[in-house]
């Protein structure tokens, strides 16, 4: 994802977010998600051998999980870049489908899976409530339609320090922080959400992981990628500004004794069913 702007004369609206190459998202994020993913699959504990459908894989860390530790009889991988599904693909191999596709409009039949699930990606959907009546379309009656995001606002303490920052030394930015333009990572809007779109029995939950850094430089250098709001943010800065943020990062981070760096990755989880009548 690339956002793309001109530096002082941005704001949320015209924000863009692009998914574009895999290998620096891995290196910002990818590393987590493939944690997050465990944690998700977990909470969600359910049998084996069931139709799953993956939509807005990214580079394949959930599906690859589902593969794992699930045993899925049917697994279907749904996202919009052709460049991600790639990487998808060379995760799980011909043991999922691969389709380029957009979430308010599923390549895939009526009843046709048991379970959808979304890691990281909901609040990228740009229409949530067709998303969801989509998801619910391609269920099976009784079906489970299930996702996690971030914590943007919360304890996903990589971005939070990173967009506090972003605060202090770029007031005029403020609006780029992820946990404002996303109202829907938020545990009560997530599951209004769902619920408002007829999904019964909704759950949410939280998720933490570790998400240690090794040093400073293992902290900073992912964000120099341009792959994701924050990276996109950091390569639209001139260079002075960009030591300027660099610097009130290194106050602000919890530095242990030897350097290193220990943060909390959190999500919000939820999951409902699609009615038994269908």
């Amino acid at each position: 994802m690339i956002i793309i702007l001109s530096h002082k004369k941005t704001n949320m609206k015209n924000a863009k977010d692009k998914w574009e190459s895999g290998d620096p998202y891995e290196l910002f994020m990818g590393r987590w998600s493939t944690l997050m993913a465990l944690e998700f699959l977990n909470w969600l504990n359910l049998p084996h051998k069931l139709r799953w459908l993956d939509i807005g894989c990214g580079t394949g860390a959930l599906s690859d999980m589902i593969y794992k530790m699930c045993e899925p009889s049917e697994l279907t991988c749904i996202d919009p870049s052709e460049k991600f599904l790639v990487m998808a693909k060379e995760k799980l191999g011909n043991k999922g489908k691969y389709f380029i596709g957009r979430a308010d409009d599923i390549p895939c039949a009526d009843s046709s899976v048991d379970l959808v699930v979304s890691g990281l990606a909901l609040n990228f959907f740009p229409e949530l409530n067709r998303a969801l009546t989509e998801m619910k379309r391609i269920s099976k009656p009784g079906g489970i339609i299930a996702a996690y995001v971030w914590d943007y606002s919360g304890r996903m303490d990589i971005l939070r320090y990173f967009w506090d920052a972003v605060i202090l030394t770029d007031p005029e930015s403020a609006d780029l922080d992820e946990g404002f333009r996303f109202p829907i990572c938020n545990a009560v809007n997530l599951k209004n959400a769902f619920q408002q779109a007829g999904l019964q029995e909704v759950e949410v939950t939280t998720l933490d992981i570790p998400t240690p850094f090794k040093d400073f430089s293992d902290y900073w250098n992912p964000f120099l990628g341009g792959q994701g709001p924050a990276p996109g943010y950091v390569a639209s800065l001139s260079e002075e500004l960009r030591d300027k943020l660099k610097k009130e990062l290194q106050k602000k981070l919890p530095l242990e004794a030897d350097g290193s760096i220990k943060l909390l990755g959190r999500a919000i989880a939820v999951r409902g069913k699609t009615s038994a009548q269908g």
